[in-house]
């Protein structure tokens, strides 16, 4: 699938001016990543916009202890809000981006922004939905973990997860469930054990079903 058709089929916003997806077209290439590819670093230049045809991006800043506060998912149709506005003002992120699950992914060079921000309006309507978007799920994640209990911060967790892959299996560790919510591998070992109990949840090596 080439840049322009993948732009109609994923970006309705994008694709309403022809003029800037022939834009994108001219600078874009599609480019395919594995899972657990880190695709952005902290305390580093942004370099390139992506455009995420397929696929999951998990967003999120390390903590000096290891643990990871998750901030969103950039999903098939969206971009990275954190890294367009980076770019803009020309600063290093303070945040990490890595392939959750395989990806496909239009890389915009950085050195086109400008010009596609000064001259196609539709691309500044698409920026701004996405800031919308992801500021209601950065306030939904900070409600899960400090207004929660630590049951509920797990199960909308994992309802999360579950709505977010379109399935109800999640593969994630222990470990890696207890770094994205702040907590200890223990906890959510303990924690996912009550789930099964209560019938809420199936457990296997690495693998989480929601019943």
């Amino acid at each position: 699938m080439n840049v322009i058709n993948s732009l109609k089929n994923h970006f309705n916003i994008l694709a309403s001016s022809l003029t800037l997806i022939k834009e994108i077209e001219s600078c874009g290439t599609i480019h395919e990543f594995k899972k657990e590819t880190i695709i952005l670093k902290e305390n580093s230049f942004v370099k390139v916009i992506p455009l995420v045809i397929s696929g999951l991006v998990k967003v999120y800043k390390e903590e000096e202890n290891g643990n990871e506060v998750l901030l969103y998912y950039i999903k098939p149709g969206e971009s990275c809000i954190m890294s367009i506005m980076a770019a803009e003002k020309n600063v290093k992120v303070n945040i990490r981006a890595v392939i959750e699950d395989d990806a496909k992914i239009i890389i915009i060079p950085i050195d086109k922004l400008n010009h596609i921000r000064k001259n196609h309006p539709k691309w500044n309507a698409f920026v701004y939905e996405l800031f919308n978007e992801k500021f209601d799920e950065v306030i939904e994640m900070v409600k899960i973990l400090t207004f929660s209990n630590k049951d509920k911060r797990l199960e909308d967790y994992l309802k999360t997860k579950a709505d977010l892959n379109k399935s109800n299996i999640i593969a994630k560790s222990h470990q890696q469930i207890a770094n994205e919510l702040g907590s200890s591998r223990e906890v959510i070992s303990r924690l996912l054990k009550k789930l099964e109990k209560e019938g809420k949840i199936e457990l296997s090596q690495r693998q989480i079903k929601l019943l």
